[in-house]
């Protein structure tokens, strides 16, 4: 999995137990191939602007993690790049693990250790 984030925090969005390899790269850093080529991207909502200079093309498994809670510009900015998904850092982990799982082919994990701990829901909808 590609984790997009200009902090210097090297688990900025709380994924340390999480047993799907993570490459950890600052917005100007990652390659095409990376972006494209990872099963999922998870974009910190603080490198957006970078981001979107880029240019990276739309594509599934893009999932913006929310560090200000009190953002409401995130969803629109969301929207606008293709994501799936917004979450919050440090929520929805259950559901993000399963994701993570299901993005990997089920080949990292035990689901019962994805179930255990709580709610797995999904978050709401970008677009909603």
């Amino acid at each position: 999995m590609l984790v997009i984030s200009d902090s210097t925090d090297s688990d900025p969005f709380g994924l340390r137990k999480s047993p799907v390899p993570l490459l950890h790269l600052p917005s100007p850093l990652f390659s095409a191939e990376e972006y494209q080529s990872a099963p999922l991207v998870l974009l910190d909502d603080r490198s957006y602007p970078d981001f979107t200079r880029r240019h990276m093309p739309r594509r599934g498994g893009l999932i913006v993690v929310l560090v200000d809670p009190d953002d409401g510009t995130v969803y629109p900015r969301a929207a606008a790049i293709g994501a799936e998904a917004v979450i919050r850092a440090g929520d929805n982990l259950n559901w993000l693990h399963l994701r993570l799982h299901d993005a990997t082919d089920c080949r990292y994990a035990r689901w019962e250790a994805l179930l255990a701990g709580g709610p797995a829901d999904p978050p709401p909808p970008v677009g909603s």
